[in-house]
């Protein structure tokens, strides 16, 4: 449905959400599961849940993603999924084989109170669990949080599930990537590597959801992080977290639990955040950064300068999570680019201070919505237009109406290819990001110019 009736005049509503700038905590729950190698997330509640949160990952990665269900009739609702959780694990163990079974709840179970622990422990006590195999959990009700909090709940249950300390640190450090594309994730692991450092990914999608298409079927490709070494991080010399809402919980959980110190930055997106998290990959491994690191920040830097006249002073309107949001901020105001309204449906307490403090010298009033809407976006943007916005599929109805170029960025994005192929974070991911911004704003440059300024060389 177009927006061309969106109104102009903004009015306070705080019961009702218009097309909301989040998803549900199943799907991000689903998709950090992924991440683990031989799992299989199973949806605790109802076909049509899982079925939907399915869904939305295949459109989004054009993968088939795998999920099993608990699959509620009307005496499940009433009486408890007990019964059906439990001969859902014996089913997936002697049928599909998976190392773990990653459950997360719906709507529905969380309605009526199943206690999955509990129930875990029945179909351990029924030997429906074999040996080796594991059973771990997190809950996620889609009537509170987003997909961000149901990523940042079950990558927590991997430290709370696998997480052990033998007493001696091993030289390693641990790295949560946040809620990010699978791309970004090898991305991440590569500086890493690069650099020297031995690591332990977690979630890991990447070989997973951008595999190669070999012709042959894998219902456990080879990607995602193992059980093992899902197991080592509690033995890590140090904790990264990339993304204070998603990856956050994990870190200070592993910190408690096992006493492994932990640093919290922001994703590397840009060049100033993936400065700091090169420096804290540096600093904490001991170790240097290596020409080919210096090489790629050098072209990322030459790209801004050769370019800076077509960014400064171009207004951006930008919709995505909160972590996602605040590096891509900081990114567009260091290129001298002008976000001045940006939302977010996922409730975060330090996201608007991070966002006043990102664009303090903005030469212009910053709209900051959280929790908000695309509606609000939209009014905002009929009052104050913009040259430029960023965002998941769903901004491309308003940058129709509105005849505004949109960089397609963040979850989900469902009518684009290449996001889980091509990283956004680190220098070379800045490049990335650079030449989709500049694409667009040059083709309308050149869709707008009059035939006598219409150039060649630009």
């Amino acid at each position: 449905m177009l927006l061309r009736h969106t109104p102009k005049e903004i009015t306070d509503r705080k019961i009702l959400t218009i097309n909301p700038a989040k998803t549900c905590q199943p799907i991000g729950a689903m998709y950090a599961a992924l991440g683990i190698h031989n799992c299989l997330p199973h949806s605790h509640g109802s076909q049509g849940c899982c079925a939907y949160h399915r869904s939305t990952l295949t459109r989004h990665y054009k993968e088939p993603v795998m999920a099993a269900t608990s699959s509620f009739t009307e005496g499940a609702s009433v009486f408890g999924g007990q019964a059906n959780l439990v001969q859902a694990i014996d089913n997936i163990f002697t049928i599909y084989e998976p190392d773990v079974i990653a459950v997360h709840t719906t709507c529905l179970s969380e309605t009526i109170g199943d206690d999955i622990p509990q129930i875990a422990r029945k179909a351990e006590a029924d030997g429906k669990i074999p040996p080796g195999k594991y059973v771990i959990h997190v809950n996620t009700p889609s009537y509170v949080g987003t997909h961000v909090t149901g990523f940042a709940g079950m990558t927590k249950a991997m430290v709370d599930y696998f997480a052990e300390s033998a007493g001696k640190k091993i030289n390693q450090i641990n790295i949560i990537p946040g809620y990010v594309e699978p791309s970004d994730m090898e991305e991440i692991r590569r500086i890493a590597e690069v650099m020297g450092v031995r690591t332990v990914l977690f979630p890991d999608t990447s070989g997973v959801l951008n595999r190669p298409q070999t012709g042959k079927y894998d219902m456990f490709p080879p990607g995602g992080v193992t059980v093992e070494a899902l197991k080592s991080t509690g033995n890590s010399q140090a904790t990264i977290a990339l993304g204070q809402l998603a990856s956050g919980p994990a870190a200070r959980a592993l910190d408690s639990k096992c006493k492994v110190p932990c640093e919290i930055l922001d994703l590397p997106i840009g060049l100033k955040a993936t400065d700091r998290f090169v420096d804290t990959l540096r600093r904490t491994a001991g170790t240097d950064v290596p020409d080919t690191i210096n090489i790629e920040r050098g072209r990322l830097l030459d790209i801004i300068t050769d370019m800076h006249q077509y960014f400064y002073g171009k207004k951006v309107a930008l919709a995505g999570d909160p972590d996602q949001l605040i590096a891509l901020t900081e990114f567009l105001v260091s290129i001298d680019m002008w976000p001045i309204h940006i939302v977010s449906g996922t409730v975060d307490k330090d996201f608007q201070a991070r966002i006043k403090e990102i664009t303090q010298y903005v030469p212009h009033p910053v709209n900051v919505g959280i929790p908000g809407d695309l509606f609000l976006l939209h009014q905002w943007i009929k009052n104050e237009p913009v040259d430029l916005l960023v965002g998941n599929t769903y901004m491309k109805y308003i940058s129709r109406d509105e005849d505004i170029p949109l960089v397609r960025f963040g979850f989900p994005v469902l009518d684009r290819i290449g996001h889980g192929y091509f990283p956004t974070v680190g220098y070379r991911g800045g490049m990335r990001l650079l030449e989709k911004i500049l694409d667009v704003l040059l083709d309308r440059q050149d869709r707008d110019a009059k035939e006598e300024s219409f150039e060649l060389v630009m």
